[in-house]
Order: structure tokens, then C-alpha cells, then sequence
């Protein structure tokens, strides 16, 4: 399908099932209500494309551009995002499952009030992104750049945080587990353990 011109088309509705788009433009398509199964769009181009009520599984998004993008009511079951960039897109409502954001550039995205638990957002780019009060339970930001990232209020019970994230990210009445009471402490430089009795 590498030959095929797909900008400004009207491709809302089809249904594609293990289909490889390689460097294709999707700029300004209409792909609401697409729904993909196993399918692979590597260094594609979806700038201004409305994926609207879309339903996505199994599908990779490999090191594509989303700029301005309408993602408002898509589905990602199993997908990845691998090095993809997203930018001024429109995420809420968003569901997103057992997804792959692993060096994916967001910065600035509006999660608020999202579910993004048990997501992978590895080495991400977060910085500045609004993720407060979001669940993120069992989500992993190792090594996610978090500066003035908003995490207010959000749900990191089980999240996997580095250092530098602890420290760069706001996180106050966010909800943590022991662990990362303990390792949030550490990485401000506090000294936890008993009193010795001085």
C-alpha cells in the first residue's frame, strides 16, 4: 500500500486487517470509526487526521507523527506507539489498554482524569503533560523525562518511577504505595529509618 495517496481522503468506517503502511501521508484523511487488527504504519504521517470512535488491536504506530490530531473516543487494545509524536493532539476521552509508549514524544498532552494504568511509557517525553488525577497504577515511567510534569492527584500505586522523575514531576496528593513513599523520600535526599534512640 506504499504507493497509494492517502491525504485528504474520506477513510472512516473500513476495517483493515494485517495491512503494512510504510512512510504513508495521512494529512487531513477522515478515519473515523476505522477499525485495525494487526496492522503496522511505520514513519506515517497523521497530521489533522480524525481517528474519532476508531477501534485499534494489536496495531503499531511505529515513529508516526500525530500532530493535531482528534483521538477523542479511540480504542488501543495491545498497540504501540514506539517513537511516535504526538503534538496539540485531543486525547479526552481516550481508552488506552496494554499499550506501548515507549520513547514516544507527549509533551504537553492533556491526559487529565485519563485511565492509563499498567501503560509503558519508558524513556517518554512527558514534560509539561497534564496527568493529573489519572490512574496510573502499574504504569512504568522508567526513565520518562517528567519536568514540570502535573501529577497531581493521580493514582501511582505500583508506577515505576526513577529518581530524576521523583524529583522533576509535581506530585502533590498523589497516591503512592510504601515503596515509592520510601524511594519519592530518597530521592529528596531524606534519610528514612528508625530512631536510634538519640
Amino acid at each position: 500500500m506504499n504507493d497509494d495517496d492517502y491525504r485528504d481522503v474520506d477513510l472512516s468506517n473500513q476495517s483493515w486487517e494485517g495491512e503494512n503502511f510504510t512512510g504513508i501521508d495521512f494529512t487531513d484523511s477522515d478515519l473515523r470509526g476505522v477499525v485495525t487488527k494487526r496492522c503496522t504504519f511505520d514513519h506515517c504521517d497523521f497530521t489533522r487526521v480524525d481517528f474519532g470512535e476508531s477501534r485499534h488491536t494489536v496495531s503499531a504506530f511505529r515513529s508516526c507523527t500525530f500532530e493535531r490530531t482528534n483521538l477523542m473516543h479511540s480504542t488501543f487494545t495491545g498497540c504501540s506507539f514506539l517513537g511516535a509524536t504526538f503534538h496539540e493532539c485531543r486525547f479526552r476521552p481516550w481508552q488506552v489498554t496494554d499499550t506501548d509508549l515507549t520513547l514516544a514524544s507527549l509533551g504537553g498532552a492533556n491526559f487529565r482524569k485519563l485511565t492509563l494504568a499498567g501503560l509503558r511509557f519508558r524513556e517518554a517525553n512527558l514534560t509539561g503533560a497534564d496527568l493529573r488525577e489519572c490512574d496510573l497504577t502499574g504504569t512504568d515511567l522508567t526513565g520518562a523525562r517528567l519536568l514540570e510534569t502535573k501529577l497531581e492527584g493521580a493514582d501511582l500505586r505500583g508506577a515505576q518511577l526513577d529518581a530524576n522523575g521523583l524529583r522533576q514531576a509535581s506530585l502533590a496528593g498523589a497516591r503512592v504505595d510504601i515503596d515509592m513513599a520510601i524511594a519519592f523520600a530518597a530521592a529528596h535526599g531524606l534519610q528514612v529509618g528508625e530512631p536510634d534512640g538519640r
